[in-house]
């Protein structure tokens, strides 16, 4: 069947012309030339960052520098076991370079998949290119859901409509025609066309917008500011509490510089919480890799974080419930219609959408094309219309207008034929009416009056894995809101095929004032007829409520929820703008992957939650055993290589395991008083126990060797004290924890007990009162710790 540009008047008395010549597009020598001037779309596509900038971010921090600069004083006074900090902090470092490198290209792989390829026609023939091989001056062919990737003039429309929503702000598409000026970052509604080129690379609108942040951008994570706000006040505890230390010490006690300068070295380095960074960077990078293996492309890297914190998720019907093909079942004819004549209609309208949807793809496979019949004019399908439509040149010469679309929204309320299209939605079934039009497509209501002339039964494919995805997310405490544009009572049958029980709400009847429409949302499960403006509407009346909402979808209708979204889900096979809106785009296009992800998000947040108290339960002991060791005038009791064991026993090792074990507790927010109201008590029980052991030890001991005897038992109530701390963040206990915790308990006991490591760490019981003295001390506190834990949980819930 062939085409004349819409608008042209038909004569029956006059042949009808030849299609008009499309232009040809650039030749291979034009491109070459445009390419050797540098007139490319060379915008990078950074999925990450490059590994100059890993290792600046993992090597250039604030407590590398401090940790540092105290490492090489520790190297030129102090024996090599003192210094086994720096040498830790360099393995920390090289762990969280390697593993930042992997999740890159992880990334990278995924990003290469998933990026969009524009159709551009050059010498006469569309092709597919990477969007950095567009050259200045390109003809780029774009249909529904494409999104413009340069600034260009529009060469060809027909029905074009482009949404820019997403530059300016302006909710309602925009007509384009031949001449009119199309920018990047708008994507297409409806209709389809060309344009050409004008300006590319970083000249391009959405390049200058994007300029200051890669594709991949650190959006706001609470995990990481509230590790940023904790950091922050760890700095201003460790400045006035350091230098009262370096007072005391070499000042005060004017003992030998080099013992002095070790002890001081001693007190600083355990208040900076330097594994905390490292394992957050590391719990993100391997969930990004584990991800990966599922064909889940994470585009911005706190959206593991932010799946972990939804409580609600809206689902398209179309593509993530059921499957994107459909299949005719039936077709009914109206009102004496001839079955053989509506074929011929429904094949012609097929025939004149080059980009038909699902629904349209189905008809087309079901009735043939007729060559006799020409499309004289176009009205593409659009979601917030719900109907398309084409004027026809029939063989005979006879003219003829058609609609196809809802039938609740081309039919009048009393029209017998909704009442058969009612029952046919119970069934779950999806029916398109087919109308004749007596109104022109161009005028503002072209389906008024329109006589029905058909009705068109498609059969949806559930997808398979639909049904146990949702049963995951109730049993996680998940809502689940179905947001389609279809007939209400049809989604809401093949939401209940799936085990999804609720009520089916026409949208068109919710209030239009927010706080009921959020009411609204809150009693309803299933909402047909939603246009993408509602979609988005009611994203953010779920947002208003508190809710963190997840959006997942396909199509171009999708686009601007997902943008307003917490969250943005979007199918690899979808639209280029929905993939490039989206935060994660599952490849695989399996609806199935959204609980791994979930879990993923959930794993990574539990134990940085978890692990976090560790790492600052020894930052606040040390603060205030500095603290108390300058006020009483008297040596710091420890050096750097016995919290250098310590910290590696009951924090370094474990948290590393802990970190990347199994959790399925959803992320709650209020990361730092979480983390807080543990962490204070937990280093404020183990400073005062450790300096009560070590006082009394000063009382006890004397005589040469006296000072490393004190140490070696606060050093042993230091580390019971901190074993239980561990063993209370181990819980609920499964075999490899009691085995963590068991092995860490038993490597101690090994120090103790072997010479060598006696030496090494200069640890030495010595007598038998002191230490069951310490075993003691250590006790009542890890009592106290107990129920400080449990009155905390209880006074301060968060």
């Amino acid at each position: 069947m062939s085409h004349i540009r819409a608008g042209t008047e038909l004569d029956p008395a006059r042949p009808v012309p030849s299609p008009i010549t499309r232009p040809a597009g650039l030749g291979p020598a034009e491109v070459a030339e445009r390419v050797a001037r540098g007139q490319v779309n060379d915008v990078p596509v950074r999925s990450s960052r490059s590994l100059g900038e890993i290792v600046r971010a993992n090597v250039l921090t604030r407590f590398n520098a401090i940790i540092g600069v105290l490492w090489l004083i520790m190297l030129c006074v102090a024996p090599i076991q003192d210094s086994l900090f720096g040498f830790v902090i360099l393995a920390n470092t090289a762990i969280g370079i390697v593993q930042e490198w992997r999740a890159k290209q992880t990334l990278d792989s995924l990003a290469v998949i998933g990026e969009a390829r524009p159709t551009v026609r050059r010498d006469g023939v569309a092709v597919q290119v990477a969007t950095h091989e567009i050259v200045l001056d390109d003809l780029i062919e774009i249909g529904p859901g494409d999104k413009v990737v340069v600034d260009g003039v529009c060469a060809e429309a027909d029905g074009l409509e482009i949404d820019e929503s997403l530059l300016t702000g302006e909710a309602d598409p925009v007509v384009k025609r031949p001449g009119d000026q199309v920018m990047s970052g708008s994507f297409v509604v409806a209709g389809g066309g060309a344009f050409q080129a004008t300006k590319v690379g970083r000249e391009a609108y959405a390049a200058r917008l994007a300029e200051e942040a890669s594709r991949f951008t650190l959006v706001h994570s609470e995990l990481r500011s509230g590790i940023s706000t904790i950091l922050k006040y760890v700095t201003w505890m460790m400045v006035p509490a350091a230098v009262g230390l370096v007072v005391t010490q070499l000042v005060v006690k004017n003992d030998d510089l080099k013992d002095a300068v070790a002890r001081t070295v001693g007190g600083i380095v355990p208040m900076v919480p330097e594994g905390l960074v490292l394992l957050t960077s590391v719990a993100f990078a391997i969930g990004v890799i584990r991800l990966g293996r599922r064909q889940c492309l994470v585009q911005e890297l706190p959206a593991i974080e932010g799946l972990a914190r939804v409580d609600t998720v809206c689902l398209d019907k179309t593509g993530t419930l059921t499957e994107g093909g459909m299949d005719v079942t039936e077709l009914r004819t109206l009102n004496g219609a001839d079955e053989t004549y509506v074929g011929k209609v429904l094949g012609a309208l097929g025939e004149s959408d080059p980009r038909p949807n699902a629904s349209l793809q189905a008809i087309i496979d079901a009735f043939p094309d007729s060559e006799e019949w020409r499309c004289v004019e176009s009205l593409p399908f659009s979601s917030a219309r719900k109907y398309s439509g084409a004027a026809f040149s029939e063989g005979d010469g006879e003219t003829s207008t058609w609609l196809l679309g809802a039938p609740d929204v081309l039919l009048g309320a009393d029209d017998p034929a909704l009442a058969e299209t009612e029952r046919l939605n119970e069934r779950g079934l999806r029916v398109l009416l087919l109308a004749r039009a007596h109104r022109d497509l161009d005028d503002p209501e072209p389906a008024r009056g329109a006589r029905p002339t058909a009705l068109v039964v498609l059969e949806q494919r559930l997808r398979p894995d639909a049904s146990d995805t949702l049963r995951y997310f109730a049993e996680q405490d998940v809502r689940a809101k179905v947001l389609s544009g279809d007939n209400a009572v049809s989604v809401g049958a093949v939401a209940a095929k799936l085990g999804l029980e609720g009520t089916a709400v026409d949208a068109r009847r919710l209030p239009a004032d927010p706080p009921a429409m959020a009411e609204a949302l809150d009693t309803g499960t299933v909402f047909g007829r939603v246009t993408p403006q509602q979609k988005r509407d009611m994203v953010d009346a779920l947002q208003s409520r508190g809710r963190t909402v997840a959006m997942t979808g396909d199509g171009v209708n999708d686009v601007l929820a997902l943008k307003s979204a917490d969250i943005g889900v979007a199918m690899g096979s979808g639209s280029e703008a929905t993939r490039a809106v989206a935060q994660i785009v599952l490849l695989d296009n399996s609806f199935a992957s959204l609980p791994s992800v979930v879990a993923e998000g959930r794993r990574v947040i539990g134990n940085i939650t978890r692990v976090a108290t560790l790492f600052l339960v020894k930052t606040v002991y040390s603060v205030l055993l500095a603290v108390l060791v300058v006020c009483a005038q008297v040596e710091y009791p420890f050096l750097p290589r016995h919290l250098t064991l310590l910290s590696t026993l009951t924090i370094g090792i474990p948290a590393f395991f802990l970190a990347l074990a199994p959790n399925t507790e959803r992320a709650r927010p209020h990361f730092v008083r979480r983390v807080m109201r543990y962490a204070v008590p937990g280093g404020t029980v183990a400073a005062a126990a450790t300096f009560l052991t070590y006082l009394l030890a000063r009382h006890h001991y004397s005589g040469r060797g006296a000072l490393d005897a004190e140490t070696s038992a606060a050093t042993l109530t230091l580390f019971l004290v901190s074993m239980w701390v561990l063993a209370i963040i181990a819980r609920p206990y499964t075999w490899w924890r009691v085995t963590l915790v068991a092995s860490m308990g038993v490597a101690f006991l090994l120090v103790l007990a072997v010479p060598a490591l006696q030496d090494f760490f200069a640890l030495k019981l010595v007598g038998v009162t002191m230490p069951w003295t310490a075993v003691g001390v250590a006790a009542v506190a890890s009592g106290a710790l107990e129920y400080l834990w449990r009155w905390v949980g209880r006074r301060f819930p968060v």
